[in-house]
């Protein structure tokens, strides 16, 4: 392949749209803890890999149970505590941070390597816990930053949907839908990336009323 029909880094892409995307307000509700965070993205799971990889569906769920008891714990969302979660996903001694240009969607998105692109990330998932970014907004910015960094040789899709539940389990967030989440993400999009934000908003104050209701029935 030439270079002029290779695919553009869509890493770059996203590093450089990143700092100027406008991630909406959250006019915060009671955040409502419940079982149902867990039951979602297990039904998740189960529904899109369950018929065709058991075993791989069994490891994810295990590895979601992982992060979703760091949560609980309070850990820091770092690479190390992803890759403890993918060894779990790919049933694998080692998870390690690839070496090597990525593809995605069919070669459409190439993601590209340099001496930093670890620490980059690093930094990226640091910004989880950032205190002056709604939830919504940080949860799916950590779910496009493992997309598009693609830190794993294999399952970072997967990877991308634990750190999501990951950030929401932190704060008690419940969602009792994953499926809408489920749609192709482009690293140039700063819209999409934005309406993430605005879906996983509506998810959790969908949930908390459904929650609430449930009770005063």
């Amino acid at each position: 392949m030439s270079t002029s029909d290779r695919p553009k880094d869509a890493l770059a892409d996203w590093l450089r749209i990143r700092p100027q995307i406008s991630w909406p307000r959250w006019s915060r509700t009671d955040i409502h803890h419940g079982a149902s965070h867990q039951d979602a993205f297990r039904d998740f799971f189960n529904a899109t890999r369950g018929g065709r990889d058991v075993e791989g569906t069994a490891r994810v769920l295990a590895a979601l149970d992982l992060a979703l008891a760091d949560a609980k714990r309070g850990d820091r969302l770092t690479f190390a505590l992803m890759a403890n979660w993918q060894q779990i996903v790919l049933g694998e001694g080692v998870a390690a941070f690839r070496t090597l240009p990525a593809f995605a969607k069919g070669g459409r998105e190439r993601y590209g390597i340099a001496p930093d692109t670890r620490a980059w990330f690093e930094g990226c998932l640091s910004e989880s816990t950032q205190p002056d970014l709604s939830l919504p907004s940080r949860a799916a910015r950590t779910y496009l930053d493992v997309l598009f960094f693609h830190p794993f040789e294999d399952g970072n899709a997967r990877a991308a949907m634990l750190a999501l539940a990951f950030v929401l389990a932190c704060e008690g967030a419940v969602i009792d839908q994953v499926h809408p989440l489920q749609a192709t993400r482009w690293a140039d999009d700063a819209e999409g990336a934005a309406d993430l934000a605005v879906l996983l908003e509506i998810l959790i104050t969908a949930a908390g009323r459904r929650l609430s209701h449930g009770r005063q029935s």
